[in-house]
């Protein structure tokens, strides 16, 4: 789910401190606390794959979180769920990845079959997708 699909400028979305406190100052989190809403007012590039959010918080303040660390709310204040369905065949892909398992080798045998070795280079891999 792209944020940009659901909300615009001036939309309210609820704040997760659980997932962002560590990277945030003592102010911010205390205006948090009094308020976990906040009012969207710019949109900025996080790291160059994804969006981030600039809020208005209670106190006044602007603070910019990532997507992942806020929840969109409807115009009546409630919970809209996150839709995370993503390509369906890079999900399976994914988990077959996931769920390899790569054992070291110490027999000359096993080192030299190229099927352990195409193992060995999906499992080294498999981080970097």
């Amino acid at each position: 789910m792209s944020i940009l699909d659901n909300t615009k400028i001036g939309n309210y979305v609820q704040i997760n401190l659980e997932l962002s406190k560590d990277r945030l100052t003592k102010e911010i989190i205390d205006a948090i606390n009094v308020s976990s809403i906040g009012k969207i007012s710019d949109f900025r590039i996080t790291d160059g794959k994804g969006i981030g959010v600039v809020l208005k918080l209670s106190n006044g303040k602007e603070q910019w979180f990532f997507e992942d660390e806020i929840d969109l709310l409807d115009e009546n204040g409630n919970l809209i769920k996150k839709n995370n369905n993503k390509d369906n065949n890079n999900i399976f892909i994914f988990n077959i990845l996931r769920e390899l398992k790569y054992e070291n080798k110490n027999n000359v045998s096993e080192l030299i079959n190229p099927i352990n070795f195409f193992l060995w280079l999906v499992v080294s891999f498999k981080d970097i997708f």
